[in-house]
């Protein structure tokens, strides 16, 4: 989506508190940052902060007190959480694991591994087995790497210390069906519920990032407490909700889509295969929800922009003008993953070969398993030239414009 720096209302199903010209800390212009999901093409998300990194006069200090993130997203926003008190580390950080990202950091690749997935499904399948698979692919490797690279109480640290205001990581239980954002965020936050979804104030452990994550079918849903979780982006239907409950006024949302206004319709005799039509699936989880929910809040601005700003305070109206700025990719991801996707480990490669996936027409579903660096490392590229493409849109957003 080519979309400039925008000003756009609240949620409509939400209100937030208008300016005032004496504010306590929880009312105090905040930037906010939404990194949403999408597998592997998150990689994408880290050559966007590489570059507004080198745009800061001092790239140490953390530009965004309000950080957000959902399925891969959240890995990358808890992250930044962590490095809150250094933002140039966590973003080398971010650079040093992405750029050197293999299949086997996330999920198991190895012959045995993959055999065993295979095997439940097998059985499932021919009815051998009573026990229903849980995933396609076993992601224990990124549970561990999380653990050993993340010290999660530095989030609280930096939150105590004034450098983060707040941290959501939302997640989709399968149970309730709702959407909920765990958050961590200073006193002036407080939990929220709306239909379908809902705020909860929790410390963030390496369990939401998996379960956030969890690619549905394809990674395995995560308990927290009494529900299991699966990846943020389904049901999410206000992804841009979280940031305003916890206080942003500005929004910078990195996408991992590229939005096409107005798609080409293409004819086709060709019966779709599985991993085509799982592929399609995917995008509409991680892209539509997004652009729909910027979509409406762009319509509420309008109307509130029709209201004298005396007559809103008169009717006691709390919305106020938040400014968006979405960066997404320029480029369609699937066709770069098409020149990657031979990097798999032969063993996920005879697993999506199968279904379709190793084609033109099915690497929208490799896009998000190819945690490869090749394909990671021209994702950062293509994040880093988008971004600088726009710099004069980034730097007002920041408000670094002289």
């Amino acid at each position: 989506m080519a979309a400039g720096v925008r000003t756009i209302g609240a949620d409509c199903a939400e209100s937030t508190v208008s300016g005032a010209v004496a504010k306590p800390e929880s009312s105090k212009p905040k930037a906010g940052l939404l990194l949403t999901g999408g597998g592997a093409r998150a990689a994408y998300q880290i050559g966007v902060l590489k570059a507004i990194r080198d745009l800061l006069p001092l790239p140490e200090q953390n530009p965004f007190p309000i950080l957000c993130g959902t399925s891969a997203g959240a890995v990358n926003a808890a992250t930044l959480a962590v490095w809150a008190d250094d933002f140039d580390a966590g973003v080398s950080n971010l650079l040093d694991v992405w750029e050197n990202m293999r299949a086997h950091h996330v999920y198991r690749s190895d012959p045995l591994g993959i055999a065993r997935t295979g095997a439940r499904w097998l059985a499932a399948l021919t009815l051998f087995s009573r026990r229903s698979p849980v995933s396609l692919l076993d992601n224990s490797p990124l549970a561990r790497m999380l653990s050993r690279n993340l010290d999660f109480g530095r989030i609280q640290e930096n939150i105590d210390n004034g450098l983060l205001y707040a941290v959501s990581i939302t997640c989709s239980g399968y149970a309730s069906g709702q959407s909920v954002s765990f958050y961590q965020g200073g006193p002036g936050v407080e939990a929220w519920e709306r239909s379908h979804r809902l705020g909860a104030a929790m410390a963030l452990r390496v369990e939401h990032l998996m379960a956030s994550s969890a690619l549905p079918f394809i990674f395995p849903a995560v308990k927290i407490n009494r529900e299991f979780f699966g990846d943020g982006t389904m049901r999410q239907t206000a992804p841009l909700s979280a940031a305003l409950h916890l206080g942003a006024d500005r929004l910078l949302v990195v996408g991992t889509g590229q939005r096409l206004e107005q798609p080409a319709r293409v004819r086709s005799n060709i019966y779709p295969s599985l991993a085509q039509i799982a592929g399609h699936a995917l995008s509409s989880i991680f892209l539509d929800t997004l652009y729909s929910d910027i979509e409406r809040l762009q319509r509420i601005n309008r109307t509130i922009g029709m209201i004298p700003a005396h007559k809103l305070g008169e009717a006691g109206i709390a919305l106020r003008p938040i400014k968006v700025l979405v960066v997404s990719p320029s480029q369609a991801i699937e066709r770069i993953a098409v020149r990657f996707v031979r990097e798999l480990p032969w063993t996920v490669r005879f697993l999506l070969r199968g279904i379709g996936a190793m084609n033109r027409n099915g690497s929208n579903l490799a896009s998000y398993l190819l945690f490869e660096r090749g394909f990671c490392r021209a994702l950062i590229e293509l994040g880093f030239h988008d971004t600088m493409q726009r710099r004069d849109e980034v730097l007002e957003f920041l408000d670094l414009r002289n």
